[in-house]
């Protein structure tokens, strides 16, 4: 009898799901258009650095106003892909950065990054595989 060790990873790319953001309403808005889809998705990804660097540069600088509107600007862009968890986090680094109350941010902001690269390479990973789908 042979055994067959499948990764995670794996499972969920079978089942054609994802495992960091939901696409469900990218689907629905695209009403079945691939290219559009694909398009939201390239947007994204390409709005992926511009949000880290500008988080990191604007709690760095002490620059609370803008932190909390990039924050409050990527949130919008995160729950288009039903990333809930990130989404919540922004709102918190939003609204602890108007406040003035700083402590717990460094922590929220490495949270959205790490959920955003994990979600950058897998949208990455998405595309190459629609691609090759053609």
């Amino acid at each position: 009898m042979e055994i067959l060790l499948i990764s995670p990873l794996l499972i969920l790319k079978m089942k054609n799901q994802l495992k960091y953001v939901n696409l469900q309403y990218v689907e629905n808005i695209s009403d079945g258009d691939l290219s559009f889809k694909k398009h939201l998705i390239e947007i994204f990804l390409n709005q992926i650095p511009e949000f880290i660097s500008n988080l990191n540069k604007f709690f760095t600088d002490g620059d609370n106003e803008n932190l909390a509107k990039e924050a409050h600007t990527m949130k919008s862009s995160v729950l288009v892909f039903m990333m809930e968890e990130t989404g919540q986090k922004l709102n918190e680094i939003q609204i602890l950065s108007k406040t003035n109350r700083l402590k717990r941010v460094p922590f929220l902001i490495e949270g959205v990054v790490e959920s955003l690269e994990n979600a950058a390479q897998e949208l990455g990973e998405y595309l190459a595989n629609a691609e090759k789908t053609k």
